[in-house]
């Protein structure tokens, strides 16, 4: 079941970090104005279809203000931007002492990586630029919230 935490935004950035902790050369800053900040969680069970819907369901999301200030425009309306972040399936657990560990349960990282880039693919067919972080990578994301709007959808 896919899940995907969408804040609304007045901008946000993201840039990855290399194994020191330093921004990656190798990677140019990712920067949007009003739209939508999505973290996106993707499982083994995951398929086209449930990628299709929950492109669909972040594409027409009535959460930005129209013209009398209520909540009825979609990203696509609004012609808002898209910032994307890979989020690794994972749970903290709390052993009876001690700090909690975090368990990975990405057993096909291939898998969830190619969810993401079709996720992201099916968005930008919803003629909105999609910007998009790195999936694996240990990432520094950066937001102004236009809210507070946070939403998580579930497939």
């Amino acid at each position: 079941m896919m899940r995907v935490c969408a804040q609304r935004v007045a901008e946000a950035s993201v840039t990855v970090l290399n194994e020191l902790g330093t921004v990656d050369p190798t990677f140019d800053l990712r920067q949007i104005g009003p739209g939508l900040l999505l973290t996106v969680e993707a499982e083994p069970d995951d398929d086209g279809s449930a990628i299709s819907r929950m492109a669909h369901h972040v594409l027409t999301l009535r959460c930005f203000d129209g013209p009398q200030g209520r909540l009825t425009l979609s990203v696509q309306e609004m012609r808002g931007e898209i910032l994307s972040v890979p989020q690794p399936l994972t749970s903290l657990r709390r052993q009876s002492v001690g700090r909690p560990r975090l368990v990975s349960h990405d057993a096909d990282d291939e898998h969830a990586n190619l969810t993401w880039i079709r996720f992201n693919e099916a968005l930008r067919s919803g003629n909105v630029p999609v910007y998009e972080g790195r999936f694996g990578a240990r990432m520094r994301i950066g937001s102004i919230a236009d809210g507070p709007f946070q939403f998580t959808l579930r497939e």
